[in-house]
């Protein structure tokens, strides 16, 4: 059973599972599916169409369907005033466990993996993707079509333009990794002699390294850019 405040408008196109709940004046719209235990505050909206000139913009509140649809999954926390745009060319994807905060926005086309936090006012851009467990800043700003690599931190106020590598803690305009997200690697249980040996291959940006260590992560990675670049 979902609780949905009277005031909230759920399109008849949406599917929603079960356990959602889903605050005052929120707005959810187009070829939409959510999963199970979502919590989605109030003026949260999600299935407006892409932010593209010229691009189509349906009238999605009166049942036309935006280009491309949103999967959301399970558990996830979404915020007030948070936006989740529908795809233009791919599905808008939220994976499972995300905590997005207030004012967070996900973009068109977006594939946003599993445990990944969005602070304040976190601003993606287009084909956007961030990978398990990483953490974008309180407002940070990310490029279009940027990767965010598995258990990242993205500091406050950065401004993304290359993609981040897994574990790596980037900050600053433009960002640039500084340092590595040593408590991410705590929280995943990572035993300290390979939290050093990581540190070091991210300090000297070591690939080759990096793909010996953390082979799970990068194989993702070095996936996820071949599918930017197509």
């Amino acid at each position: 059973m979902n609780q949905i405040h009277p005031t909230a408008i759920i399109d008849p196109s949406v599917r929603l599972g079960s356990g959602n709940k889903i605050g005052p004046f929120a707005v959810i719209l187009g070829d939409t599916t959510i999963g199970d235990d979502n919590w989605i505050g109030p003026h949260v909206a999600i299935g407006t169409p892409a932010q593209m000139r010229n691009g189509p913009h349906p009238i999605s509140w009166a049942d036309e369907l935006s280009v491309a649809a949103i999967e959301i999954g399970n558990g996830n926390v979404i915020r007030e005033f948070a936006t989740v745009h529908a795809g233009t060319t791919n599905t808008t994807r939220i994976a499972n466990d995300c905590y997005f905060m207030t004012q967070a926005h996900v973009p068109h086309d977006a594939q946003i993996e599993s445990g990944v936090t969005l602070s304040n006012s976190a601003q993606l851009g287009g084909h956007t993707i961030v990978q398990k467990g990483a953490n974008i800043g309180l407002g940070a700003v990310v490029h279009q079509r940027s990767l965010i690599g598995s258990y990242a931190m993205v500091g406050m106020g950065s401004v993304v333009t290359k993609a981040i590598l897994p574990f790596g803690m980037a900050y600053g305009s433009p960002a640039r990794i500084r340092g590595a997200n040593v408590i991410g690697m705590k929280r995943v249980k990572i035993d300290d002699e390979l939290i050093s040996k990581i540190e070091d291959a991210l300090r000297n940006a070591d690939l080759t390294a990096l793909r010996l260590l953390i082979p799970s992560e990068m194989e993702s990675f070095d996936e996820a850019e071949v599918s930017l670049q197509s």
